[in-house]
């Protein structure tokens, strides 16, 4: 057999985002793998440095259009973190319930776009379908199907309609109905199993020594929930199970995704029965944040999510750090990819749900001795553009 390297990216109908792999096979088998990063970074958290803490907030909600309530919610909860700032109970219901139902959104995101990768387009179109409900819950609540504008520092934005609950009850029992039927769908339909089953495998002790989180390491058996570990919002007030596996395959990243988004429309549930029994207001009024430094996490769809914040007693952050799950699930390929057939290796990529503009981070480059000026990265980029583009067209 001869070596051969495969090139995925930067665009490739599997990536819903520019990013580069290099698969080096034998054959048919994946032996080694490759990941050029840099190609959605939009330098957020030196934007950060020049905006407002509330301007700070809408910022980084469009890190990722998928989770545009998680990191607002870490983000809060670190500028919180600075002063020690409690938020209305109400307030903390609220959180929750948006957080959930963005989870439900994106959970059966990745379920649609798996179905789809594996030429599976019934699962994709159902996926999707019941999507729409989560979306229009949100609307309900926020006005927006994305991006909702809901976190401020001090608790949110805008109160839940009383009106609105009957309404919200509804779409949750037609979510809880399909959820079901997909729930057996994935324990019984024989096309999942065949082509998911045993592929893609991320050993516990892989997830662990590649500090895997979110659904990528709870499927390999490895527990850890910023809801359970460290709750915060209303996470410690509302009852729900941490879903864990053992095989570690695409399969059991599939079926945990699949009964957390059954576990999330209980927390909703929850959240709603609260929300109808307790009065007052959803936001404190911060009036300016102190000198010091703060970190929020939050349990992201994909896994944790981690905000640190400085400040220096004015109206904006000095320093804003922000690291995404999938920066690192995705290094995870390295031990997941290798050894099995190359039309396995897709899919296997897809099972950790990565965002690559979540993950994307960019470097400037100094002379050594220090006193030179940086390589402007712009120009190097702009370069090696030239540069293939006379290689294919002469």
């Amino acid at each position: 057999m001869s070596r051969n390297v495969v090139p995925v990216g930067p665009y490739h109908p599997l990536l819903e985002e520019a990013e580069y792999f290099t698969l080096t096979v034998d054959g048919e088998t994946v032996t080694d793998i490759d990941l050029d990063i840099g190609w959605m970074h939009r330098g957020h958290e030196l934007i950060s440095e020049r905006k407002s803490f509330t301007q700070s907030i809408y910022l980084v909600e469009r890190i990722c259009g998928i989770c545009s309530t998680s990191h607002p919610l870490a983000c809060v909860h670190a500028i919180e973190d600075v002063d020690n700032i409690e938020i209305p109970e109400r307030a903390a219901y609220i959180r929750t319930l948006i957080g959930e139902l963005e989870r439900i959104h994106s959970h059966l995101l990745w379920l649609g776009l798996a179905g789809h990768f594996i030429g599976y387009d019934t699962l994709w179109m159902w996926a999707w379908k019941y999507r729409e409900p989560v979306l229009q819950m949100i609307e309900i609540i926020s006005g927006n199907r994305n991006h909702y504008g809901m976190m401020r520092v001090g608790g949110v934005a805008k109160d839940v309609d009383p009106a609105s609950v009957p309404e919200l009850r509804k779409q949750l029992d037609t979510i809880d109905s399909k959820m079901d039927m997909i729930a057996k769908a994935a324990k019984d339909d024989p096309v999942l199993k065949s082509r998911l089953k045993g592929v893609g495998v991320l050993t516990k002790q892989d997830a662990i020594d590649f500090c895997a989180v979110g659904p990528t390491s709870r499927a390999s058996g490895v527990r850890g929930d910023v809801r359970k570990d460290e709750p915060n919002d209303a996470y410690g007030l509302v009852d729900f199970d941490e879903i864990v596996t053992e095989n570690g395959d695409v399969y059991d990243k599939l079926v945990v995704r699949v009964l957390e988004t059954i576990e999330s429309t209980r927390i909703c549930r929850q959240c709603l029965d609260k929300l109808e029994n307790i009065n007052g207001p959803v936001l404190n009024n911060v009036k300016e944040i102190g000198i010091g430094e703060g970190i929020g996490r939050y349990e992201a769809p994909r896994g944790e999510v981690f905000h640190y914040v400085r400040t220096d007693g004015t109206n904006r952050p000095i320093r804003h750090k922000v690291r995404a799950p999938s920066y690192v699930n995705i290094p995870t390929f390295e031990a997941s990819c290798k050894g099995i057939p190359i039309a396995d290796a897709l899919i296997t990529l897809a099972s950790v749900d990565p965002c690559y503009c979540c993950t994307e981070r960019s470097i400037k480059i100094n002379h050594a001795g220090g006193d030179s000026p940086g390589i402007n990265l712009l120009q190097l980029s702009r370069a090696k553009t030239e540069r293939i583009r006379r290689t294919i067209h002469g």
